[in-house]
């Protein structure tokens, strides 16, 4: 029971073309439900809940999220958002003037951000690899970000997955090239989990952060940060507590009185992916995001962005409109009942549409006609 079929399983409004599950996700009634039934059992007696039921509650939950992305539970801790997990890795490393921070031109802008804030404060030079695009070579991607390197490079900083082109990198071969250069590497998996086949422990990158609110559809604020055993020293929340000078876990399980409900419910969410299907969900998903942007691009007479074997569900579209136009367009899209995100790439406007278990073709036939009436105003 996949398309439109499983919309009575969301809150989706019923009037509107829902086709950005990549930007803040749709959280099932049953994830929710269950989320509430956390808050309830809190609310019952916050102290006992606190002291003697939560440690042991979030554990579980950490274990069987690790266990899903091929990871160990000891490994991994809840953050609330991956951006959040890329600031708890960033600001626990240790960073002196001239010293360089690697990202590839296409990096998310809030991760940017934090980088550029480390320049500012203690003088690391941000540099910046350029991206092929719209034309993805793995090839191509790795010597880019290989010619970055210099003997001042501490950290490269990559997505897994672009946020504003859509595309799914090679991660092993980067994290290979890194590795060869001895630089340490974190990734951006804000969009993996539950998008694409992940596992942790193979990868065998330094650090690794994802939402789980995303593709996952977990409830909002339920994402996690990852380390190598060997790289939890000296790694630290955003929010130093009670647990501070005692270990990864201690740290990070603990950080002041919170709401853990949407960390907790990620095991509802998790039997939700896997009841519709898994792996297989995920291979049709992107699927579908194939068969749209070809649909749309089609329709446009543009082209769609392309990238390696491993394509995920979400796919770029070029409108016929150069990129200062983007922002008017996507404002124009929402107020036309249609949430697509519009980029500006590369001098072009861009249209980046999402797939997933609700969607189904007749969403982006919808799309397209909404989007040519849109460019025709």
């Amino acid at each position: 029971m996949l398309g439109h079929a499983l919309r009575s399983e969301f809150h989706l409004d019923p009037d509107f073309i829902t086709i950005n599950h990549g930007s803040y996700g749709a959280t099932p009634k049953r994830v929710l439900a269950a989320q509430d039934r956390w808050r309830r059992q809190m609310e019952a007696q916050p102290s006992r809940f606190m002291r003697a039921e939560l440690p042991q509650a979030l554990r579980h939950a950490a274990d069987a999220l690790a266990d899903f992305l091929g990871a160990d539970g000891q490994d991994l801790a809840f953050v609330s958002n991956a951006t959040e997990g890329c600031n708890a890795v960033l600001r626990s490393l240790v960073f002196k003037p001239g010293d360089e921070i690697v990202v590839l031109g296409h990096v998310y802008g809030a991760v940017r951000n934090t980088v550029q804030y480390l320049c500012d404060r203690f003088g690391t030079r941000l540099v910046e690899a350029p991206m092929p695009f719209p034309r993805l070579d793995e090839a191509k991607l790795v010597a880019s970000l290989t010619a970055a390197f210099t003997p001042s490079t501490k950290l490269a900083v990559i997505d897994h997955i672009t946020s504003s082109s859509a595309m799914v990198l090679p991660l092993p071969a980067i994290i290979a090239a890194c590795h060869a250069a001895a630089v340490p590497i974190l990734v951006d998996g804000a969009h993996g989990p539950g998008h694409v086949d992940i596992d942790l422990n193979a990868l065998g990158a330094d650090y690794y952060v994802g939402n789980c609110h995303k593709w996952l559809m977990a409830a909002k604020g339920c994402a996690f940060i990852w380390a190598r055993r060997d790289r939890q020293a000296g790694l630290h929340p955003t929010v130093i507590s009670h647990g501070y000078g005692k270990g990864f876990l201690p740290e990070f399980d603990w950080t002041g009185t919170f709401d853990p409900s949407a960390y907790l419910s990620v095991t509802a969410a998790l039997d939700f992916h896997a009841e519709l299907g898994g792996a297989a969900l995920r291979a049709r998903n992107a699927n579908l995001a194939a068969e749209a942007a070809a649909l749309l691009a089609g329709r446009l007479g543009t082209e769609t962005a392309s990238g390696n074997a491993a394509a995920g569900a979400m796919a770029l579209v070029r409108l016929p409109a150069s990129g200062d136009r983007a922002m008017a367009l996507r404002d124009a899209l929402l107020v036309a009942g249609t949430d697509a995100p519009v980029q500006s790439l590369a001098g072009d406007a861009w249209l980046r549409l999402s797939a997933h278990a609700y969607n189904e073709i007749a969403d982006y036939q919808a799309l397209a006609d909404r989007v040519q009436a849109v460019l025709r105003d």
